[in-house]
């Protein structure tokens, strides 16, 4: 028979039942706290405490703890309640001040931002407890960020041009960002690099000889992620027509081609719009001004920088190029495309609140 005086009864409705399965699979509560929900799913469920303890490693008091707080004080009770502490030193107008301070002040030595030994040298609290309010607040003000805003007048017609092709692209035809990677440049170490070791990370100088330059053309397919690219000694609208007719041979003559670049004069000069004219299966689409981060090569010439250009040491263009032709040949085999999921409904949302955060800064 059952020892003990009997338990009260532990019935959960179907929103608690929701809500504490909720708590005891959750990772982003306190694990205290998912285990009281484990508790409360078990006994609701009529397991004696004697059971869940042995099964989930507590005590039987702990068990009964948790179990009698929840009949009491439903899913609040499974919190912990508040602690009695040290009263606390800084009050709330100090707090204000403290943020009043950071926010809308420089410091008066004349540096451009307050850091935490500065502030509370100004605001008489300790550098602890500035620190401590500055990331309570999200407060950060080492840090800043860069931004330019477009001032193309039809930047909201390209946006939703450019969008359109990467969430929708049409059928029968190719979608291909295209752009130009000018100033290459062929840098060569002056003293031999430092291999990476155990405990320490490659070296190398700081100084280095110049070699010249190239200039990396690419076209990126939208669908497959695969690049056509080519390096050319200079950047003009010549090369840049040039690279179009690559383009033009590789793509199966019964497909349309819309060619995604940016405003560089070479893409609008008269002997480039002539031979558009002459191949009507061509449709150029235009990013605006100062959008970059709108054509999707930008970001695979950032690759190529960060693992095969930037860090090299290469005796001569030459060099350059093939290791750049290397890089490219891998990189289709194994290509995967950069997957678009921003609608321009949502950029434009995103360029509000930039404007609202920046109204009446003199923009």
């Amino acid at each position: 028979m059952p020892m003990g005086r009997p338990k009260a009864e532990l019935i959960l409705s179907a929103d608690e039942q929701a809500q504490i399965t909720s708590m005891a699979r959750s990772r982003s509560i306190p694990a205290a706290l998912a285990t009281r929900a484990r508790i409360v799913l078990a006994a609701a469920a009529g397991e004696p405490n004697s059971d869940i303890a042995q099964r989930l490693r507590l005590t039987g008091a702990t068990v009964g703890k948790w179990r009698r707080r929840f009949i009491e004080s439903r899913i609040s009770g499974l919190y912990d309640e508040l602690r009695p502490g040290k009263p606390r030193s800084i009050d709330d107008e100090r707090v204000a001040d403290l943020i009043n301070k950071t926010l809308h002040t420089k410091p008066a030595d004349g540096s451009t931002h307050w850091s935490v030994r500065a502030m509370a040298a100004e605001t008489a609290i300790s550098p602890t407890s500035v620190h401590r309010y500055f990331k309570l607040l999200g407060l950060r003000p080492h840090r800043s960020e860069t931004f330019k805003l477009s001032t193309d007048p039809f930047f909201i017609e390209k946006l939703r041009d450019v969008v359109g092709l990467y969430l929708s692209p049409p059928e029968n035809a190719l979608v291909l960002c295209v752009d130009e990677k000018s100033q290459c440049q062929a840098l060569e170490r002056t003293q031999p690099m430092l291999p990476m070791g155990l405990g320490y990370v490659e070296g190398v100088t700081h100084d280095y000889k110049r070699h010249g330059t190239t200039t990396l053309f690419a076209a990126l397919n939208v669908l497959n992620g695969a690049v056509l690219a080519t390096c050319k000694p200079r950047h003009r609208h010549q090369e840049f027509m040039s690279f179009l007719r690559e383009i033009d041979k590789a793509v199966p003559a019964d497909l349309d081609v819309h060619c995604i670049v940016d405003n560089y004069g070479s893409h609008k000069h008269a002997k480039t719009k002539a031979w558009l004219a002459a191949h009507p299966r061509w449709h150029m689409h235009f990013i605006p001004t100062y959008s970059s981060w709108l054509n999707q090569v930008e970001r695979f010439f950032a690759l190529i920088t960060d693992k095969a250009i930037r860090r090299g040491s290469f005796g001569s263009v030459r060099q350059l190029v093939q290791r750049i032709d290397q890089f490219v040949a891998h990189y289709n085999q194994n290509c995967k495309p950069f997957m678009w999921t921003a609608t321009a409904d949502s950029i434009l949302a995103k360029l509000h609140r930039l404007c609202n955060r920046i109204n009446g800064t003199g923009h």
